[in-house]
């Protein structure tokens, strides 16, 4: 049970990724994004990496009042069915995968706020057993560009508009989407860029696109973290 005093920060729990170096530590490390965590921050919300150990998952998030899964390299295509790998397919690893799918499937079945971004929503797909095109023909890295969000979903109610300029960086996007998703966003090439569950036990929304790369200064990015930390409050 989440134990939240309404004048603290809500625990938001951010799957940590894995990474080979990092500027300052000798050795491998765990990491995520300052303009994530800073986001967060920004929206009241007290940011905490937690550790990819596919244990207890949902026990360990049980503590936290909403969950944040961020962006990262790709899934392993054997996780949605695919027989082979394209030659594209990067950074996968095993032990992150079954973590962050356990994640998804634990916020979502305890109705815990749950905000995916890029990784995350195909993470968020995969788990309820849908599909993701391995490499787009024209990938979406280094870009920004408008999105079209559907009227009446949470991700509209959090951006606080039906446009928006959205900073992509990937390569795969949604082909088939999961049991019960909606999609609430789309690039101007027909790309799913936002993702919602129909009838979800609690707050939950997945953009493909990274809106911390331009929370600090578009209102409409900065929106989603708001809306995830309010519903962590409740």
């Amino acid at each position: 049970m989440n134990r939240t005093h309404r004048s603290a920060r809500p625990l938001i729990a951010i799957p940590a990724r894995f990474s080979a170096t990092t500027s300052a530590l000798r050795y491998a490390a765990e990491v995520n994004a300052r303009a994530l965590i800073e986001a967060v921050w920004r929206a009241g919300g007290e940011p905490a990496s937690i550790h990819p150990a596919a244990t207890d998952v949902p026990a360990r998030l049980a503590r936290f009042d909403g969950v944040l899964l961020p962006g990262g390299g790709d899934l392993a295509p054997h996780r949605y069915g695919a027989t082979a790998a394209h030659a594209a397919v990067y950074d996968v690893d095993d032990l992150q995968d079954t973590f962050d799918l356990e994640v998804a499937r634990a916020a979502l079945e305890s109705g815990l706020p749950l905000l995916a971004v890029c990784r995350g929503l195909q993470v968020v797909n995969v788990a309820l057993g849908g599909t993701l095109e391995q490499h787009m023909d024209s990938d979406h890295r280094h870009l920004v560009h408008p999105v079209t969000i559907r009227r009446g979903t949470l991700l509209e109610r959090a951006a606080g508009a039906e446009k928006a300029d959205a900073s992509c960086y990937h390569h795969q996007r949604v082909d088939h989407p999961g049991e019960g998703l909606t999609v609430t966003a789309r690039a101007a090439d027909g790309t799913v860029e936002g993702l919602e569950l129909t009838g979800a036990r609690g707050w939950c929304t997945a953009v493909q696109w990274h809106p911390e790369d331009t929370a600090h200064e578009d209102p409409a990015q900065q929106g989603l973290f708001d809306a995830l930390v309010q519903a962590a409050r409740r």
